[in-house]
Formats: C-alpha cells, sequence, structure tokens
C-alpha cells in the first residue's frame, strides 16, 4: 500500500526543516514526512565554512533540533534517500531506491548541488566541495596530510574556507576569475578590502585568475592556470556556487529556469507543489528585474513560514528584506538589501579602522548595505533599504550623523 503523507517534504536543510517546525508551530495536526538526500538530522549549513570547518562547534551543536523533537513532534525523517521524479497527476514521488510516496501537499525545499569545474582533472582525488557535513569531514580528513591548499572562488564560501585554513596554519592560494572577490555580490571598496585582509593573513589571492586544468595522477597536485603557470596543491577547495535541484520538478512540467518559479505564497505551476529557498525563483521588490532566486538562510525560512500558514490556511506572501552575513576572522559583514544595479556606492567610515559600512544608491534611493563590524548602521540601514529612501550623499558619508536621522517621520 503507497503510504501517503498530508504534508511531503523535499530536503532536509533549513527551508525544509523550518517548514515542518512552522507546520506544527501553526497547529498543523495532519501527517508531515521530511525527505533528506543525506543520513544526518537536519542542520545548519553556514557553520560548515567556519565553525565546523575550524573544529569550534561538534555536529551536535549545529544540528536544527536534536533527535526527540523529530519524534516528539510526530515528523517523520525519511533520511539517505534523494527524489528523483515526481507524478503531479498521481501526487506521487519516487525516490531513489525505487519506492514512492504519496503526498497532499508537497513542499520542494531541495536546495542545490555544488558546481563543478568542467575542466580536465576535477574528479582527482583531493579535490572538494563545502556543501555538506561529509564534504567538511573529507576535507578535514585530508588536511592531516595537505599543506598547500587552493580554493578556487571569490565569493563567501572560498573567503571563509580560506580564512579558516589560515587559521589552521596552511598555505592558502585563492583564485578567482573575475577582477576582484564578491565580485557579484559587492562593490569595489568591499572587494578591495576583504582581499587586503586575506592578504595580511598571508593568503596568496589572485583575482583575473581563470582555471584550466587540475594536475595529478590519482590525486591533485597542482592547478593549471590560463596563463600557463601551475600552482602547486595538496588540496583543492571548489566555491563556484550552486546548481539548483530542480530537475524533477522542471521534468514533471513546473515552469522555470535557473530555479523553479513561484508565486507569492511560493506555489509553483503544477497543483498542491510549492517550492522555497535556494532552489525558488521569485518575484521580489528588492531585485532588479524582479525575478530572483536567494541563496540564504533568511530566505529559506522567511519562505518556510509562508509555506507553512499558507498550507494552514491562513493568510500570508512572501515579501522579506533581503539579509545576508559572513565571519572570516575578526570580520563580521552584514547585508542588507541588494546592491546588483546599483549606480552609486557611497563609503561611510574608514576601512583602516576595520568598522565602516558601504551604502549602495540607485537613482538616489538607499537599495542596500554593506556593513563591517558596524551593527548599528546595518539595524537603522534595513529601514532605509524597505522604503527606498532618496538621501543626502553628504549626511550619508558623516558619521557623526546616524542613519536613523534619515529615516523619514
Amino acid at each position: 500500500m503507497l503510504e501517503t503523507f498530508d504534508v511531503l517534504i523535499v530536503g532536509a536543510g533549513h527551508g525544509g526543516a523550518q517548514t515542518a517546525i512552522a507546520l506544527r508551530s501553526n497547529g498543523f495536526a495532519g501527517s508531515v514526512a521530511l525527505v533528506g538526500d543525506e543520513a544526518e538530522l537536519p542542520y545548519e549549513r553556514p557553520p560548515l565554512s567556519k565553525e565546523y570547518l575550524s573544529g569550534e562547534k561538534p555536529f551536535e551543536r549545529i544540528q536544527i533540533r536534536p533527535a526527540a523533537y523529530w519524534a516528539e513532534k510526530e515528523i517523520t525523517l525519511i533520511l539517505g534517500q534523494r527524489v528523483v521524479a515526481v507524478a503531479p497527476a498521481d501526487h506521487t514521488v519516487t525516490l531513489a531506491d525505487g519506492t514512492c510516496r504519496g503526498y497532499r501537499h508537497l513542499v520542494w525545499a531541495a536546495g542545490g548541488d555544488p558546481r563543478k569545474l568542467s575542466c580536465a582533472g576535477a574528479g582527482l582525488a583531493g579535490v572538494h566541495a563545502v556543501r555538506n557535513r561529509a564534504d567538511v569531514d573529507a576535507i578535514l580528513a585530508d588536511l592531516l596530510q595537505a599543506e598547500r591548499i587552493v580554493v578556487i572562488g571569490g565569493g563567501y564560501i572560498g573567503l571563509e574556507a580560506a580564512a579558516v585554513l589560515s587559521k589552521l596554519g596552511k598555505q592558502v592560494v585563492l583564485l578567482e576569475a573575475l577582477p576582484r572577490v564578491l565580485a557579484r555580490v559587492a562593490g569595489e571598496v568591499l572587494s578591495r578590502f576583504f582581499e587586503a585582509e586575506h592578504r595580511a593573513h598571508c593568503i596568496d589571492i589572485r583575482t583575473g585568475a581563470a582555471v584550466t586544468a587540475l594536475h595529478g595522477e590519482a590525486r591533485v597536485s597542482g592547478v593549471e592556470l590560463a596563463s600557463g603557470e601551475i600552482v602547486p596543491a595538496d588540496m583543492v577547495i571548489v566555491g563556484i556556487g550552486i546548481v539548483p535541484c530542480t530537475e524533477p520538478l522542471l521534468a514533471a512540467g513546473a515552469r522555470g529556469a535557473n530555479g523553479v518559479a513561484v508565486d507569492a505564497q511560493c506555489r509553483t505551476s503544477l497543483p498542491d507543489v510549492f517550492a522555497l529557498g535556494d532552489c525558488a525563483a521569485h518575484q521580489n521588490r528588492f531585485a532588479e528585474g524582479g525575478e530572483i532566486r536567494l541563496e540564504s538562510v533568511q530566505n529559506a525560512n522567511d519562505m518556510a513560514m509562508v509555506v507553512a500558514k499558507t498550507i494552514c490556511g491562513q493568510e500570508a506572501h512572501y515579501s522579506a528584506t533581503p539579509w545576508f552575513w559572513s565571519n572570516q576572522y575578526d570580520l563580521k559583514l552584514q547585508t542588507v538589501g541588494l546592491s546588483a544595479g546599483h549606480d552609486q556606492a557611497i563609503l561611510r567610515g574608514d576601512p583602516a579602522g576595520r568598522s565602516f559600512s558601504v551604502v549602495y544608491l540607485k537613482q538616489g534611493r538607499v537599495i542596500a548595505l554593506d556593513c563591517v563590524n558596524h551593527v548599528r548602521d546595518y539595524s537603522h540601514g534595513r529601514r532605509l533599504v524597505e522604503l527606498g529612501v532618496i538621501a543626502d550623499q553628504g549626511m550619508i558619508e558623516d558619521t557623526a550623523v546616524q542613519l536613523k536621522q534619515l529615516i523619514p517621520g
């Protein structure tokens, strides 16, 4: 007999786990199941490249809830399984082991898989991603005999991993194909600041460095650049983004391309199927062009709350303000809004003091802030972004003026 759940959640990361938690906290009494492709209880992903990699936090401390919680709330965990097909007409999914499960509501929170290098040698031993616990455990095992580490990718994951590896005493080279690190998510001032910080910690950061091949027999021994140089490597960590896990939904007829398209309630174009988190493309008033995929914990959690309330019959719609954070060394970067498409970046404070903000404007309106060790600017700046305040450059630059003074009313 086909086992059927009132809500079947695919993906046991932040979004999936939060959906199950929110269903119960909103009084949902029906059956709930959580399908995860790892054999682990749901856990937090951001610490993987920071506290878990550094050894500051054991795995138990990054679990979202202890094992007893899931049993107490009668949430069925189907772990170590991946959904490979969806049959929307039958309201069923097929798992990798060939078994099927039925659903009344399907919530797709499958996230994404690490984007792989397409060059020769990408499959050599010693080449790692940073996406799940197994990835980081494999890195930690390799670190016992690896001294020269090459990190490919100058986004948050690459920079965070490089910072931890540097603190562990490893020789680190970080390669970024674009002219600066964080080029897709931040302005030049912030990029140059973090490049200088990492170099001060003896990390060899190389921008404009395209990788053409990895060298080695069974195990990686070097990274070849477009210049022809081969950078020696005992280990390579690849952090070049993710590919959203959407194939089963798109194959079933869901609308989408770079992610599954969802409406304000996170519904897909398939009946009784929701999607959220890293794999969901949604309309966002803060995004240039409107539709966007946001890869962040806050986005996954906010969408999960909307889905849970909608299933429970409550009125809800997604309208959250995007925010992000990154910890590197003793630096806490907090970002609010989306800076893509800005036409002006105003520096507030002195980067040399290691506490400053960059305020991004578009046609005079505040659209985003990057705040380094400056919680007050982040807190007040959030409201400026939400209101789209037209702000005077001189007042923004003047650190004697608190940003809350620019909030109307």
